[in-house]
């Protein structure tokens, strides 16, 4: 099976290449640090993946980083001293990571998941712990971070319709990963439904609920601002408010279309785009 898998990724990797590389000349963000997605660092990073165990927290882009960052702080209070490696898959998780991550931790892009790229990453740190956020799941990660003997666990899991119908489809190469995985603490129960129909045992799996805003903390001057902007569009503080924030093309139009069936029912209702 794990061979299977290795010679389908390999030659899907190649294919993909030169799209991730066109990419790459548009985009700068994905240009640096590229050779550390093949496990290469410089030596400054080499030194400080070295210098101590590490717990490693892998968080694929900005929400999951918000996520990761906040059960560091709870970490430390539970065991100080606790160092952690963080690492992103795009560039803007690894950006907003750059500017909040505590020193002492270290920041690294995740390695593509082939063998003898995961199997050097692993020898250079020397994790003591694997903690996935939400939902990135990769088989010889898990494989071989679980023959080491090292807990692996995901941290506020969700798996949305598409990548369980992904997972279901590769059923051969993920059913033995995910049974591998020490523990799933997931938002819902419709999430932990999903991951139980691949075959997890319901002893592998807590429901939290999201700890997506557990990160966003409170600003009153903010709140204060935003409300006074509502008010003088003619917003009352009665009414219920539907929220399009950072929307993609047509998405505007989708919520136009929500908006105007629920309007006849819902009087109070206010649109923001």
């Amino acid at each position: 099976m794990w061979l299977v898998y290795n010679i389908v990724f390999a030659v899907g990797f190649l294919v993909t290449l030169p799209y991730y590389l066109m990419r790459m000349a548009r985009r700068g963000g994905y240009r640096r640090g590229f050779l550390q997605r093949v496990g290469i660092y410089d030596a400054a990073l080499l030194m400080q993946l070295q210098d101590r165990p590490r717990i490693w927290i892998h968080a694929v882009s900005v929400g999951e980083v918000g996520v990761a960052l906040k059960f560091m702080e709870a970490i430390r209070i539970r065991i100080p001293g606790s160092a952690f490696v963080l690492s992103t898959t795009t560039s803007t998780g690894h950006a907003l990571a750059a500017r909040a991550l505590p020193p002492g931790d270290a920041l690294i892009y995740y390695p593509v998941d082939f063998p003898p790229i995961i199997r050097r990453v692993l020898r250079i740190m020397r994790p003591s712990a694997l903690i996935l956020t939400e939902g990135e799941l990769w088989p010889n990660m898990i494989r071989m971070v679980r023959e080491r003997g090292l807990p692996l666990a995901v941290i506020n899991g969700r798996l949305s319709n598409k990548s369980f119908r992904g997972y279901r489809r590769a059923g051969v190469f993920m059913r033995k990963p995910l049974r591998m995985i020490s523990h799933f603490y997931m938002q819902n129960e419709t999430d932990a439904g999903r991951i139980r129909a691949l075959g997890v045992g319901p002893d592998q799996i807590t429901v939290l609920g999201s700890a997506k805003y557990d990160g966003a903390a409170p600003d009153c001057q903010a709140r204060d601002h935003a409300r006074g902007l509502l008010a003088m569009a003619g917003y009352a503080a009665t009414d219920t408010v539907m929220l399009g924030g950072s929307t993609w093309p047509g998405e505007e139009a989708i919520l136009l279309d929500i908006y105007r069936e629920l309007k006849p029912s819902h009087p109070a209702l206010k649109l923001v785009l």
